[in-house]
């Protein structure tokens, strides 16, 4: 699962120097991160019904194959029209792993407590996304060609957890195909699904999936256009920055997914609403203020909501749902996740080329800070969730 992730956002430290080689805009930029974004939910449209149909493991090794030929192609294309190829295929390549993995995690852990669960899930896939930027950050600030060579270790690393993976055999309960019945019935098992909880549930899944939204949000605007826009914040830039920031964040977050994963989920998701509501204000103050010390805030409490904001919605897809169906709510909680990392992306890019980088972010941070303090509140006035039996 670490090592699956590793190259989903090992692009981001590289993006100015993609914009300097080929003459791009931030608008751009926005696009080519969005065109991952929208293989990651074509992905995960798929997968409540193929996890289920195939079981976690054989989607978690086709989605690892994938991800591995993304990265090895994303380091000989030659222009904008491979590389966004390249992001769709491991955009794809994500959302097979991120959800088959998480599946699979839920169902050899059957028995285990469900918070301590989700808090693996998520620290695993938050350091595997954390370490693709960290690494390739500091090979594209000191080496040659670093848009060729800043991936080659995680398609090393690719290739072998390919390798271990097929050597790995894991009991796992699959659907078998129905006999029979019309071509119509045929074709429905492979169109794509979109679980909903039960009515008594769908409150506690969308106050947890609009957290997703804006904690989502609020690092994919870190990972597509902070590095062109700490050039205008703060007094330090490059690759090794951006791409080291990029990883503090997550791996901050996985250390402060470590140190809740004791607490209520309703106390989890509550704070996670009111701390990306002060991570917002406190980066919109940073485009005014330009300090690095409000920068640093930032980063931090952006760290801590992305944090709580990953346990509260594993933690209340667990509860919403048994061991055996939990692959289809996973994935439409991960669908509106998801949305949150284009949908508002692709207005900063259209902002930013219109009325200037900093000014766009400021609108964003406000934006979403009033959104998730509104989560907060509605999360606040809503009663707590029972563990299911059988979890």
């Amino acid at each position: 699962m670490c090592v699956g992730v590793m190259g989903t956002a090992l692009a981001s430290p590289l993006y100015p120097l993609y914009q300097s080689a080929w003459n791009l805009r931030a608008s751009d930029i926005t696009h080519i991160f969005v065109v991952y974004m929208f293989g990651v939910l074509v992905s995960l449209l798929f997968m409540g019904r193929l996890t289920a149909r195939f079981g976690f493991l054989a989607i978690l090794r086709i989605g690892l194959v994938l991800m591995t030929f993304g990265v090895a192609l994303s380091a000989v294309v030659g222009g904008v029209p491979s590389f966004m190829f390249a992001r769709l295929v491991i955009g794809i390549a994500s959302g097979m792993i991120s959800t088959s993995a998480a599946t699979g995690m839920v169902q050899v852990g059957t028995g285990r407590d469900p918070r301590r669960l989700s808090a693996i899930t998520t620290m695993a896939m938050t350091l595997g996304f954390g370490m693709g930027p960290l690494v390739g950050g500091l090979i594209a600030q000191w080496v040659p060609h670093p848009l060729q060579t800043a991936y080659v270790p995680s398609a090393l690393m690719g290739l072998l957890a390919v390798y271990a993976l097929f050597q790995l055999s894991v009991p796992v309960p699959v659907h078998e195909a129905p006999h029979g019945g019309s071509w119509r019935s045929a074709i429905k098992q492979w169109l794509p699904s979109i679980a909903m909880p039960p009515r008594m549930g769908r409150r506690h899944f969308w106050i947890a999936s609009l957290g997703a939204f804006s904690a989502f949000g609020m690092f994919s605007l870190y990972a597509s256009l902070a590095p062109s826009f700490m050039r205008e914040l703060v007094p330090w830039h490059g690759p090794a920055v951006s791409g080291g920031t990029i990883a503090a964040i997550l791996f901050l977050s996985s250390a402060f997914q470590f140190m809740v994963r004791q607490w209520r989920t309703k106390t989890i998701v509550v704070v996670s609403g009111f701390a990306l509501a002060a991570a917002n204000l406190l980066l919109a103050w940073t485009t005014f203020g330009r300090t690095a010390l409000l920068f640093a805030a930032s980063v931090l409490v952006t760290s801590f909501g992305h944090a709580l904001a990953n346990v509260a919605g594993m933690s209340v897809i667990g509860k919403l749902t048994h061991p055996g169906h939990r692959s289809g709510l996973l994935a439409s909680y991960m669908i509106v996740g998801y949305l949150g990392t284009i949908v508002p992306i692709l207005a900063v890019g259209w902002l930013a080329d219109h009325l200037g980088l900093s000014q766009a972010v400021a609108l964003f941070s406000y934006a979403i800070a009033a959104l998730t303090a509104a989560v907060a509140v509605w999360a606040a006035r809503t009663k707590e969730l029972p563990v299911p039996d059988g979890a």
